[in-house]
Order: C-alpha cells, then structure tokens, then sequence
C-alpha cells in the first residue's frame, strides 16, 4: 500500500482512451459542500450584477448579528467604524477604503456580498469562515455603519509601511 500505483493530477494516463489521469465528475454528483444554487441569496447577484436589495428581512436581530460578526472578521482591518484603520492597518499592511466613501455608499447591497465571498484586491475570500445568512448579516451592519457617520468625498491615497 505504501509504494501503490498513483498518477498526479493532470498526469497523462495510458489507461483511459483520451489520456488524461484526470476524470471529470459523474453527472449530477453533489458536491461535498451541498448543493449549490445561485440564487440572489446564496450569489448576491442577479443577471450576473450585484444586487440592490437585500434577499433577506433586515431586522434589529440581523443587523445586531452583522455587528458581531463584523467585529470578529472585518474589524482588525477595517476598523470598528468601517473607516479602513483596523489593528492590522495600524501594523502596516494596506489599508483598505473606509466604508464611507461616496463610492462605497453607492454600491449595491450585493457588491459587500460579493467582496466577502470572492475577495477583493488584497482581502481573500471570506466565503469559507462566514456563512451566507452571516454575510448579509454583515452587509447590513456596513449599511447601518455607513449611515451613522457622514460621507467622505474623496478616497485617501494608499499608506503602506514606511510611508
């Protein structure tokens, strides 16, 4: 068992008639995930453009949720507030846009769904540490964070260490 017959990945394969070592799925296999539907909910888009709306009803209980989802996994880079001066900022990694900005309070609801799922610029994906009711939860609480501080015009230039 310990020397058994094995091809790596995309390794060209005598056994099969195409060649390759590498099979494509059986159809209709579920993958181990579960189903995935791209629903508005689960995508955060629809027609492949960000939502406007949110999917879900956004209540005191959702958007209490958003806040302390959104101090667990935003905060140490943008910040309690959503001005993009978290603790890691603070330690010199780039500093990302505050929330406050006039283009961030234009985006669409599902753009913040779409950033935590699929990453942007320097944030990686989220879509594995937080759930989807969990990031709408968070999109809520951007929303109500973005509403209790007034608007700044212009985006500030980046800050990176030593600068």
């Amino acid at each position: 068992m310990w020397n058994g017959s094995r091809l790596k990945p995309l390794e060209p394969s005598p056994l099969f008639a195409d060649g390759r070592s590498s099979r494509n799925l059986v159809p209709d296999t579920v993958p181990r995930t579960g189903i995935v539907s791209y629903t508005p909910f689960n995508s955060g888009r629809v027609n492949d453009k960000p939502v406007d709306t949110f999917p879900v009803l956004v209540t005191r209980e959702l958007v209490d949720r958003g806040q302390e989802r959104f101090n667990i996994y935003c905060s140490p880079c943008h910040g309690r507030t959503g001005e993009g001066n978290g603790m890691i900022v603070q330690r010199g990694f780039p500093q990302p846009p505050s929330y406050h900005t006039d283009r961030l309070r234009k985006a669409p609801v599902g753009h913040f769904f779409d950033v935590m799922t699929n990453g942007y610029g320097v944030m990686y994906s989220y879509s594995d540490r937080v759930a989807v009711p969990d990031r709408w939860a968070i999109a809520a609480y951007i929303r109500a964070l973005q509403r209790m501080k007034p608007p700044i015009q212009a985006e500030p230039q980046f800050k990176g260490p030593g600068r």
